[in-house]
């Protein structure tokens, strides 16, 4: 059974899924903003947060890059928006005191030796370093499960990590993902997901979305995702890059609801249930006669046919093997036929 623990919390298929809410650096660096997501998330049932930790100079060199999502430079949107190692503490131990689970994407060496020291049940790397494969074995040998998102990667990529986790033994997560800010929906391609689960048995699924809406995390629910992740904001007037992209307060309890209903919804066969017994009753139809019918008559079309409820004995199933037999006793018209009633 794919499965693993996250704190206290099971992870795996058999178990509702997990809604994360990525706040990530949508807070633009205040704390106060971070923590009043955390607020908002907790307050509409989210049981797990996640943010960003960026230690920069660790991370990348100074550039000019400029992300589809925005309109200044990586460094200069990185330099903005870090939180001090501190303030991460303070927001792990706030968020932890709710009773919720603290994540963050560590983007380097140093963040993912910050983020060690505060014991974090797990690792969230993100898409960007599904392929650095010298990073994701710097964060597997510190001996916790990881969550990998695969945008912009293929299966083969990906596999270069998973042999990673299996090389340190541990448990994984595989979150498909589209790296397009956002990400039009024939682009999100859930079919992805029967894809990695027939190449990573392993492995834990589940979707990392950037679409506008919550539909397609919960089309992954029906189609085996155990952890679905969109960036959360309590805002979304607030400036930021991922603003657009991400769900708001009343979005991220729609998607637990929902993810939660479909969940229950999956699974079981094609059998009747003993609790359709009240609405077989009224719904089926069994075999009645259509006028009254005398001892000894032959059966056909004009004299007997199906008709509702389904509280008689011969259901409409057996209508055409009454055909043609003769009745041991009168019968009345709507009287509902009983195997007693006819002749072998």
């Amino acid at each position: 059974m794919n499965e693993f623990l996250l704190g206290t919390r099971l992870v795996g298929a058999t178990h509702p899924p997990l809604v994360i809410a990525e706040i990530g650096i949508n807070h633009e660096g205040s704390f106060v903003k971070a923590k009043q997501m955390v607020d908002d998330a907790y307050k509409v049932g989210c049981e797990c947060v996640k943010f960003q930790t960026h230690v920069i100079e660790d991370e990348m060199i100074p550039n000019d890059v400029i992300p589809a999502n925005a309109k200044e430079s990586i460094w200069d949107i990185m330099s903005r928006c870090v939180l001090s190692a501190k303030e991460e503490a303070d927001l792990k131990t706030y968020v932890e005191s709710l009773g919720m689970i603290f994540l963050s994407t560590p983007f380097s060496r140093a963040a993912a030796d910050q983020l060690a020291k505060l014991n974090v049940p797990a690792y969230k790397i993100g898409s960007g370093e599904c392929n650095n494969y010298p990073l994701i074995e710097h964060i597997a040998k510190l001996g916790k499960p990881i969550i990998l998102s695969t945008g912009m990667n293929d299966i083969e990529s990906i596999s270069i990590a998973v042999e990673i986790f299996r090389k340190y033994q541990i448990p994984y997560a595989l979150l498909h993902c589209t790296s397009m800010y956002p990400t039009p929906y024939n682009k999100v391609r859930l079919g992805a997901l029967s894809e990695l689960q027939t190449a990573f048995p392993d492995a834990v699924l589940g979707l990392s979305d950037h679409s506008l809406s919550n539909y397609p995390c919960l089309g992954a629910v029906a189609l085996g995702a155990s952890i679905l992740e969109r960036h959360f904001t309590s805002d979304k007037s607030w400036p930021g890059p991922d603003m657009e992209v991400s769900m708001a307060p009343l979005d991220l309890k729609d998607l637990i609801a929902g993810s939660n209903a479909i969940f229950q919804a999956s699974g079981g066969s094609k059998a009747i249930l003993t609790e359709e017994q009240p609405t077989i009753d009224f719904a089926y139809a069994c075999v009645v006669a259509q006028r009254d019918i005398a001892k000894g008559e032959l059966l056909d079309e004009t004299n007997v046919w199906v008709k509702r409820p389904g509280t008689g004995e011969i259901k409409a199933i057996h209508y055409p093997k009454l055909i043609g037999k003769k009745t041991c006793v009168a019968l009345r018209k709507n009287q509902q036929l009983s195997w007693n009633d006819l002749n072998d």
